[in-house]
C-alpha cells in the first residue's frame, strides 16, 4: 500500500480546502456499462470528489469513471475466480487506511462525510483494491516470486537491471489547497506549449521552486532507478527534447524534459538508501516561513549544523533517519533525488508546515536485510506488470459501452 501512504500523507491538508457543490443532473443515470454491470453518475462523482480531497490522480469525472470501470473488471474477475473479501479483512484494511493519517476508520469517514464524499465510496474503494490484490497474488504470485539467483543478480547490479541514466530539465511548482487549482492549470498550459530547451529554461526561472530554478531546472545525470516511479515512468516513453505530462507528488507538480539518455552501464552502484534531515517550520508555505528556512539555510554548511539549530525546539522539529530509496514518498524521493550532499530545499509542505530538507548522504552498501528487500522489490515489480497485461486482457475482451 505504499501509494496509499503517499496519498494519505497529503488527505488532512487537503481536506479543508475542498468543497463541491452536487450536481444538478440525474445523479443515478447510467453512464457506463461494463458487460451488464452499470456505473452511474453518482458513483463517479463520488469517485471523483474522494480522489481530488487525497490530490490523487484521476480526481475529474473521465478519470474516476475509467478508474471504475477498471475496478468493475478487476472485481468480477477476483469473483470468478472464487476470491471473497471477509468483513474482517476490509475491516482490517480500513483501519490500517485510516491510520495512516493518525485517524480512526469512523474519524476518517466523517471528514469525508463532511466534505461530501460518503462511506460506501471509502469502503467500495478499499474493498476493490482487496479484491484485486488477492487475485493477482494468488494467480501470479508463485511465477513471479524471484529465486535467490536473480536476487543476488539484482543485488551485485545495483538493483538497476537496466544501467540507465537521464540527463533532465524539471520545473517544480509547490503545490497547498489554496493553489491546486490554479498550479494544475499552468502545469497542464506549460506541459502543452513549452518546445525546446531554451524556453522550458526561461519557464524554469520564472515557475519553479526548486534548488535548479537558477540554472534553468537543467540537472546532472541521474540513474532512473533513483526517480519516483511515476516520473521514471513517463521519462522512459520520451524522446530528446519531449516533455513529460504533469506529474502530481503530492506536495508539487513536476514537469521534466529530457536532454539525453545513456542506456550504457552505470559507473557507480546504485543508490540503495538515503541520509536525510528534514527541519520543520510551522506556517506551511507563508512568507515568513520561508523567510525563516532562508535564515537557517545561511548558518548551516552539513546536516549535523541543524542539530543546534533545532536545540530548545518543541520535538518533532527536527527528523534525522536514513531510509531506503524505495520507502520514500514519491515527492520526497524525487526532492532527494535532485540534490548534492549538503544541498537543500523547501519544495515541499504540508499539514501546516513547511519542509526544510537537506540530503545529507547516499548509502551504496548492501543495508542488513537488502537481501529480502531486492526480492520483495523484484517480486512487485513483476507482479505489478502481470496485472497490467492481465487488466488490459480483461478490457479486451469485455462490452465496455461509455454513454
Amino acid at each position: 500500500m505504499g501509494i496509499l501512504a503517499r496519498l494519505v500523507a497529503v488527505f488532512l491538508v487537503a481536506l479543508a480546502a475542498i468543497t463541491a457543490p452536487a450536481t444538478a443532473q440525474n445523479l443515478f443515470e447510467t453512464v457506463a456499462t461494463v458487460d451488464d454491470r452499470q456505473i452511474n453518475r453518482f458513483q463517479v462523482e463520488q469517485r471523483a470528489r474522494f480522489f481530488a480531497l487525497l490530490r490523487a490522480p484521476n480526481a475529474d469525472f473521465e478519470g474516476a469513471r475509467d478508474v471504475l470501470i477498471d475496478e468493475s473488471l478487476q472485481v468480477d474477475a477476483a469473483r470468478r475466480a472464487g476470491i471473497e473479501v471477509t468483513p474482517e479483512a476490509l475491516d482490517e484494511a480500513m483501519v490500517e487506511f485510516a491510520a495512516r493519517a493518525n485517524l480512526t476508520p469512523d474519524q476518517f469517514v466523517q471528514a469525508l462525510e463532511a466534505n461530501g464524499v460518503s462511506p460506501e465510496t471509502f469502503r467500495d474503494f478499499i474493498r476493490n483494491g482487496l479484491y484485486w490484490r488477492q487475485l493477482v497474488q494468488g494467480r501470479f504470485g508463485p511465477r513471479a516470486r524471484p529465486n535467490e539467483a536473480e536476487i543476488e543478480r539484482a543485488l551485485a547490479q545495483g538493483n538497476s537491471a537496466t544501467g540507465i541514466r537521464v540527463l533532465l530539465s524539471e520545473i517544480a511548482i509547490p503545490l497547498t489547497p489554496e493553489n491546486q487549482d490554479e498550479v494544475t492549470a499552468l502545469a497542464r498550459q506549460l506541459s502543452q506549449n513549452l518546445s525546446g530547451q531554451d524556453a522550458f529554461q526561461r519557464a524554469a526561472r520564472q515557475y519553479s521552486r526548486a534548488p535548479s530554478a537558477q540554472r534553468g531546472g537543467r540537472l546532472d545525470w541521474l540513474p532512473l532507478s533513483q526517480l519516483a516511479p511515476p516520473i521514471a515512468a513517463q521519462v522512459l516513453a520520451l524522446g530528446p527534447g519531449q516533455v513529460t505530462e504533469p506529474i502530481n507528488l503530492g506536495s508539487f507538480i513536476g514537469i521534466y524534459l529530457l536532454r539525453d539518455l545513456d542506456e550504457g552501464q552505470l559507473a557507480v552502484p546504485d543508490t540503495l538508501s538515503i541520509d536525510y534531515a528534514e527541519y520543520r517550520i510551522p506556517g506551511g508555505r507563508s512568507e515568513e516561513a520561508l523567510s525563516q528556512a532562508a535564515r537557517i539555510r545561511e548558518r548551516i554548511d552539513t546536516c549535523d549544523d541543524l542539530y543546534g539549530i533545532a536545540k530548545g525546539q518543541p520535538e518533532g522539529t527536527l527528523l534525522r533517519e536514513v531510509r531506503a530509496v524505495g520507502e520514500l514518498p514519491d515527492d520526497l524521493r524525487q526532492s532527494l533525488a535532485t540534490l548534492d550532499p549538503d544541498e537543500t530545499t523547501t519544495l515541499l509542505s504540508g499539514n501546516g508546515v513547511l519542509r526544510l530538507v537537506m540530503l545529507c548522504g547516499r548509502v551504496t552498501e548492501q543495508p542488513e536485510g537488502a537481501f529480502e528487500q531486492i526480492g520483495q522489490q523484484l517480486l512487485n515489480q513483476r507482479l505489478v506488470s502481470y496485472a497490467q497485461g492481465y487488466l488490459e486482457e480483461l478490457r479486451a475482451d469485455a462490452v465496455i459501452e461509455i454513454r
